[in-house]
Order: structure tokens, then C-alpha cells, then sequence
């Protein structure tokens, strides 16, 4: 039996685990304020909050109705736009109402929804924060000037009405009339609801589902699955004996607002931000980027240039391979049946040293690479010490570029040793032509990215001339 609590009522089903959130809100319980738009996580028009306990606090993030199956909602609250409703208007509704920032409407509950987001989480209520909050929803009428001219408007009234104390936000907003006021009774009723549930224990384990729930939607309504606890593993990133140790079902979003992954790489949050919206990145988790196996995975990428070990589980045993080796083949893993993956480990960079990610999409943000590639460059003075080069859709895995790296290490950065790289680099990947691009544009982005790594990090070392 699966409980939990939607807007105000307590459910108490017992539909299959595997059916989709959105379903449930249209079909069974008849709010219409969440639509249905593109089904994949794209369009943000199914947006929904979701209360998870965090500590003695509840803890609300947006996210993707459409792939949030009903399994992973034990003992939590969802809150739809009927939820957020009361007898008037609230301060953000006001503001999308004055400025004109809702034409055909279809949108407008998700951006309600995601903005009512940032209003509980972001401490400063800043207007840039404002606006990646709703990266994930997408206006076909507006242009999105009103909108950002509404965002504006809302933060000056909300701010003229609470003390920017975070740990009162939600009173703070009940006051101010952004909140219902049973808001304040949530904590409670979930107090109730965590000694009636269980996590549903068995068949095929699903943390964040954000692809599973796209290709495979129909297959889960019917299949044997369980759900991962994702409050026993939420912001599990710790250092230990010099490594970085990150949690399985560590989403994307728990890394990039990690401080220890912040000091690590600090150019991360513009890397998160290039690959996923805030909706999918609070569910992806780190081990379904790798498992999933895509030869572009954007986070596997990245980790491939860290040098990162999986380590993996199976009835209390374990054992650590080398993610570069973890891939065998196209969608082909190095995973016993029955194995899973416990965690991710990397060794944490010391001295000088500079990360760098690059991606082309045919959109700049949120969207399939055609290609990828990540750089960890240990240096001293102008001098590689070490070097590890990685890159996604140029081979059947996503790659670590062995030769070009081993080539760099030892070697001063330089224009020709750059160039030399790069055409190493070109000569070891593999890429096939298919719908992202043909196999020479392939090899040539990479080319390209490669030297953007050297432009982007070591300017003062490369000649002015120096261009591909």
C-alpha cells in the first residue's frame, strides 16, 4: 500500500508503484492544473512540488510529473497547483497577472509551481536564481519578457513582506499569503505517514527513473520494481583518506549544490546547468547516468576524467572496478546480475590543477550532446604532470582518451604540444555518423573542444594565434 499526501488529503493506494505521478493527478484524482504536455521532462508543464523530511524540516523540490513514478512518493507530500491555491491570489500570481505573463495558460501552473520552488529554498531570493529555477519550463507565447518582468516584480513584493530567515520561510510565506495556511500542518501529518510506510522492496531498482520513465513508461506500469530511500542516501558526499565518496542515488542536483564538489570543481555549477534542468537534475541520480551507458553521458564524462572507481554490491560482498573499464561494449556493463552500484569514488585533486567540461548541442542548454568531452590537467608552472582526457559520442562507450593523455603528461603546454594532442586524440576515437552528425564533423568538434579545454584554462600559455 502506497501513502502518502497530495495537496491536503492523505492517499492511500494501491496502484501499481510503477504508474506515473502525472497519470495519477489527471485520471484518479481529476486536478487539471497540472498538464500534459511533452511527457519526457522537457516542457515543465506537469511540474509538481514534492516534501520529503530532511532532518526536523520539510524540504520541497520541483519536479517532472511525468517521470516521477507513485512508488518513489512513499511517505511524502506532493503538492499540485491546486495545492498553492487559496480564496485570492497570491503575491506570484498577482505579478504573472499585472505584467501579462500568461497568454494561453497552458504553461503558467508550472512556472507557478517552479518559482513557488525557488520562493522556499533560495535564501536571497535573487533574481538570476529566479530565472534557473524555471530552466526546466518552457512559454510558447509570451517571448518571456513579461515573464522575467513578472519574476521581478514578485521577488520586490515578496521581499517586502518577509525577514529573508530561511529556516522560517514557509511561515514567512502562510503570513505574506503565497502559502495556504495547512502548509503549516504538513510536518506533522508527515510525522504520521513515516510510521504507516514502508519502501516497496522488490524487482528492478529505480532511483530517479528521469530516462527509464521516457523509454520505457508503459513496461514499468506493470513490472516487478522497487524504489530507492532516497532520504537514507540524500547529500552522501563525503571525503575520506583523500577521496571523494559520492552516494549511488546521489541526484545531480545534490552534487552541484555539494560545497566539497564546489572547492573540487568550481566551474561545476555551470556544468550542471549545461546539461539538465533543476527538475531533472533534482531526481537523475549519479548511478543511472553510468548504468544507463549512453556513449554521451554528460556526468559520466565527467567522472571519466576524474578518474573515478564504481564500487559494487551484491549480497553484502563488494568489489571496485576503474570506471573506464566498467564499459564493455554499447550499452554493455561490467555489472554481475543482481550487482548494483553503492558508490562513486574519485581521488581528490591536489596542488594546481584545472578541470574543464565542454559540450555542442544543437541547443546550447538541456540537451543531447552530439559531442562531449572533460580535461583534469594537473600542472606545475607550464608543465603537465598529469593529464586525463575524456569524451562521449566519438566511440560505442563514453571514452577516456588514453593516448592523447598520456601523450600531455610530462609535456609543457604549448601551442604544438596542443595541436600534437589534439591529433592523437583524432586518430584514437571512432565516432559513427547518425542523426547528432556525421563522423568527420564528430572528430572535428572534438578536435575543437580539446583545444577550447588549453584556451579556456591556460590562455596566457597559447600563443594569440594559435586557432584550429
Amino acid at each position: 500500500m502506497l501513502i502518502f499526501l497530495l495537496n491536503q488529503q492523505k492517499i492511500e493506494t494501491d496502484q501499481h508503484p510503477g504508474t506515473v505521478l502525472l497519470d495519477f493527478i489527471r485520471n484518479d484524482n481529476r486536478l487539471f492544473g497540472t498538464k500534459e504536455g511533452c511527457r519526457e521532462g522537457d516542457c515543465g508543464a506537469c511540474t509538481v512540488l514534492t516534501g520529503r523530511y530532511d532532518g526536523d524540516k520539510v524540504v520541497y523540490r520541483a519536479v517532472n510529473s511525468c517521470l516521477l513514478p507513485i512508488g518513489s512518493l512513499q511517505g511524502k507530500h506532493v503538492v499540485t497547483l491546486e495545492g498553492l491555491n487559496g480564496i485570492e491570489n497570491t503575491v506570484l500570481q498577482d505579478a504573472f497577472v499585472y505584467e501579462h505573463a500568461s497568454q494561453c495558460g497552458f504553461c503558467t501552473p508550472g512556472f507557478i509551481v517552479s518559482l513557488t520552488d525557488f520562493l522556499l529554498n533560495n535564501a536571497d531570493l535573487k533574481f538570476q536564481e529566479a530565472i534557473d529555477s524555471i530552466s526546466g519550463n518552457i512559454c510558447r507565447c509570451t517571448g518571456y519578457a513579461s515573464i522575467r518582468r513578472a519574476i521581478d516584480r514578485f521577488i520586490l513584493d515578496v521581499k517586502n513582506k518577509i525577514d529573508l530567515q530561511p529556516e522560517l520561510r514557509i511561515q514567512q510565506l502562510i503570513s505574506a499569503g503565497q502559502l495556504p495556511a495547512y502548509f503549516a500542518e504538513i510536518p506533522v501529518r508527515m510525522a504520521e505517514l513515516v510510521a504507516d510506510t514502508s519502501p516497496v522492496k522488490n524487482g528492478k531498482i529505480i532511483a530517479g527513473g528521469t530516462d527509464l520513465f521516457v523509454q520505457q513508461a508503459d513496461a514499468l506500469r506493470s513490472a516487478s520494481v522497487q524504489f530507492v530511500d532516497d532520504a537514507a542516501v540524500h547529500h552522501q558526499i563525503r571525503v575520506e583518506n583523500n577521496e571523494c565518496i559520492i552516494a549511488a542515488a546521489t541526484t545531480m542536483e545534490d552534487m552541484r549544490r555539494s560545497p566539497i564538489f564546489q572547492k573540487i570543481i568550481p566551474d561545476f555549477d555551470k556544468f550542471a546547468k549545461l546539461i539538465a534542468s533543476k527538475p531533472i537534475r533534482e531526481r537523475a541520480t549519479l548511478a543511472g547516468n553510468i548504468v544507463n551507458a549512453s556513449p554521451i553521458a554528460d556526468f559520466t564524462i565527467i567522472l571519466l576524467a576524474l578518474d573515478a572507481t564504481v564500487e559494487l554490491e551484491k549480497n553484502g560482498s563488494g568489489r571496485h572496478v576503474a570506471l573506464h573499464d566498467f564499459y564493455l561494449g554499447y550499452k554493455q556493463l561490467d555489472l554481475q546480475p543482481d550487482e548494483k552500484i553503492a558508490s562513486i569514488r574519485f581521488p581528490v585533486p591536489h596542488g594546481d590543477y584545472a578541470f574543464n567540461f565542454e559540450k555542442v548541442s544543437r541547443r546550447t542548454h538541456l540537451d543531447i550532446a552530439s559531442v562531449n568531452t572533460a580535461a583534469l590537467i594537473a600542472y606545475e608552472n607550464s608543465t603537465i604532470q598529469s593529464a586525463r582526457l575524456s569524451a562521449g559520442g566519438v566511440a560505442p562507450v563514453p571514452f577516456l582518451l588514453r593516448e592523447s593523455s598520456a601523450f600531455l603528461t610530462g609535456n609543457e603546454i604549448n601551442d604544438a604540444v596542443v595541436q600534437q594532442a589534439i591529433d592523437i586524440a583524432a586518430a584514437e576515437i571512432s565516432p559513427i555518423s547518425d542523426v547528432r552528425g556525421s563522423a568527420d564533423y564528430k572528430r572535428t568538434l572534438l578536435c575543437q573542444l580539446i583545444f577550447a579545454h588549453f584556451h579556456e584554462k591556460f590562455p596566457q600559455v597559447l600563443s594569440e594565434e594559435a586557432s584550429l
